[in-house]
């Protein structure tokens, strides 16, 4: 498999977040691409293109390397509920007030 290609299905499986078996077939095997992967990373190939990332927008944008900060949430998908009901090991339990008291 050319290295460009399999590149290419890493990044997909990193972008979509699918699964390595669910690669589509444009990609090659995902087993393959998978194997790739992980050669590339034992070699530390991601690290370097991170690194050299980092240099060029350094070089371009500038970076404030004296201080850096981040930010980040964790919120429920507001419509979770309404597309998938409320989870079957939680219906009947004591306390629960969605249940009707009707008997």
């Amino acid at each position: 498999m050319p290295a460009r290609k399999a590149l290419e299905g890493i990044f997909y499986v990193l972008r979509t977040g699918c699964q390595w078996k669910a690669l589509p077939r444009e990609y090659g095997s995902g087993s393959t691409v998978h194997r790739r992967f992980q050669e590339w990373r034992a070699a530390g190939f991601f690290e370097k293109i991170w690194r050299k990332g980092l240099e060029q927008y350094d070089e371009l944008e500038g970076i404030g390397w004296e201080w850096q900060s981040l930010d980040g949430c964790v919120v429920k998908a507001p419509l979770a509920l309404e597309s998938v009901g409320k989870n079957p090991t939680d219906r009947g339990k004591n306390g629960d007030k969605t249940q009707s008291s009707g008997g």
